[in-house]
């Protein structure tokens, strides 16, 4: 999935904005005038996974807060919030029964949970304070543009590392994390005939690199006209393979040791979603000398992380305003620090649902129509534009240009034949074999929540229809003319000179690029 889309998509993305020097939304219109909504859709998935993701944060902070005492509220059965019959200290195993100290801190002390989203119930007013603090940490980092966030990211994206080899170095020597290892690397070759597998791999790649949302394209557009996209293109998506497969080995030699500890299989303990952080690793802690030196900094890690992917998806929909109303928004409020502030506390007030005592079935039910279905629509209509309508000898030129050669056959073959079609067959395996959303193992959606979770993935991909059809409307002719000129590129191929560097570093909008890409 990374060699036949990862990478080969991400580079197109940044030859097209180094190229137009332009935004996605503006971008996109110029690449396929009929296809222009595609750009409009990645900003608005960008900012609907920003108003839910920050809640992600808002439990980070709650766990690190908490995991200052001693011992850790999670690993007791003697709590208020324990339902004590079916409360195990340990991982309960095969007891079906049976629930961790660790998960009914989560269910029943973090969320306050209830059982479906038919009960939303109350605000969970502890979680809406820490995301108030969560967005006042994001918004305090990203108002000044460069010049705050340039200095932040300089802790945000080097401590994590830091930790990440602090605590492999620490599991590698624990009993019991070969086994969780080898879990970890051993393939599953029946699992590659599960359409499911391969459309997560999909969304995976495509969530972690930052593929069809805009971001990739804004922050090339800010390049040096003959920048190395290639080499840029293989430094990022390389080093984010290999800090995945580094995150997979501290995760799997903790659940190994977990394992051992309990005497139960691997597969017993691994888990995924919130599950795996938020429920087994600080379990892990407390079996680990020093648990109140190791949890704080896991916790602070996770809120460094998330810190990083919110910057790029608000400053892009920051960036997407100031680029189309920036001129008249600024002659009422005068300054881009509001613009900024107003766009944060729309995103919070937009995150209440998700902090209620059904919020996480709220959560669960955005999460899989954003990051999964709505991003595999973009992403098809996105590679179709690009690799198809735009067409492989303008990319060519394009590369040329940039670079001074032409793009080698390897990406040649993946933008014509293997990356389009690889995201067609997803896309029609996913939604011949669709599969509602399901929260744990047992929790199903009602059918209005189902047609609440399309019209969530609608409000991104709507976009692409309606750019369409304004497009063709506008466009003078027969409707075969229009079609025709709409599906013609106006991207200026035989343009040589562009802006100087200066010129584009000294306007407000390359300052909130920067601050993405950083």
């Amino acid at each position: 999935m990374l060699f036949l889309c990862g990478i080969p998509l991400l580079f197109l993305e940044f030859a097209v904005g180094q190229y137009t020097r332009l935004g996605p939304v503006h971008a996109l219109a110029k690449v396929c005038p009929l296809l222009k909504g595609v750009g409009l859709a990645t900003v608005v998935i960008s900012f609907v996974l920003c108003t839910y993701y920050n809640v992600l944060m808002s439990w980070a902070l709650y766990y690190f807060f908490n995991s200052f005492g001693s011992p850790s509220p999670w690993l007791s059965c003697n709590n208020t919030w324990n339902a004590i019959g079916n409360c195990s200290s340990g991982f309960p195993g095969n007891a079906t029964h049976l629930q961790s100290s660790s998960q009914q801190f989560f269910d029943h002390r973090l969320l306050e949970i209830t059982n479906g989203i038919e009960e939303i119930g109350g605000v969970r007013w502890e979680l809406f304070g820490l995301l108030i603090m969560a967005w006042a940490i994001v918004y305090l980092c990203i108002f000044k543009g460069v010049k705050s966030t340039g200095k932040v990211v300089y802790f945000t994206a080097t401590f994590p590392y830091l930790m990440l080899f602090a605590l492999l170095i620490n599991n590698v020597q624990l009993p019991g994390a070969k086994n969780g290892i080898l879990f970890f690397l051993t393939p599953v070759w029946s699992k590659l005939l599960e359409v499911q597998v391969w459309v997560n791999a999909a969304a995976q790649v495509f969530n972690s690199i930052g593929i069809g949302f805009g971001s990739m394209i804004s922050m090339a557009s800010y390049s040096k006209f003959n920048n190395n996209i290639l080499r840029d293109t293989l430094i990022v998506s390389l080093a984010n393979s290999a800090t995945s497969i580094l995150a997979g080995f501290v995760i799997f030699s903790a659940i190994g040791y977990m394992a051992h500890i309990h005497n139960l299989p691997v597969e017993n303990i691994a888990t995924d979603g919130p599950g795996l952080v938020f429920v087994v690793y600080p379990d892990v802690f407390a079996t680990m000398p020093w648990p109140q030196l190791w949890a704080p900094l896991f916790f602070l890690m996770l809120l460094c992380l998330g810190l990083d992917s919110q910057f790029a998806m608000v400053e892009v929909a920051v960036t997407c305003i100031m680029d189309e109303y920036g001129s008249k928004i600024l002659r009422l409020v005068k300054r881009k620090e509001l613009v900024v502030l107003a766009v944060c506390l729309f995103a919070l007030l937009l995150g209440i649902p998700h902090i209620t005592r059904g919020g996480m079935y709220v959560f669960q039910l955005m999460d899989h129509y954003t990051a999964v279905v709505s991003l595999m629509f973009l992403a098809f209509f996105e590679v179709i534009s690009l690799c198809w309508i735009f067409g492989l000898e303008r990319i060519s030129i394009m590369v040329k240009r940039m670079l001074g050669k032409t793009p080698n056959i390897y990406f040649s073959l993946c933008w014509m034949v293997f990356s389009p079609l690889l995201v067609l067959c997803i896309l029609i395996s996913s939604i011949v074999q669709y599969k509602p959303a399901r929260y744990g193992k047992s929790y199903t959606y009602p059918a209005w929540a189902e047609v609440v979770g399309w019209g969530i993935s609608l409000v991104s991909i709507i976009w692409i229809p309606l750019g369409a059809i304004q497009e063709i409307a506008c466009t003078k002719g027969s409707l075969m003319q229009r079609v025709k000129t709409a599906l013609t590129p106006t991207v200026d191929l035989d343009l040589m000179e562009h802006l100087p560097m200066e010129q584009r570093l000294n306007s407000p909008e390359s300052e909130a690029l920067f601050t993405s890409s950083a």
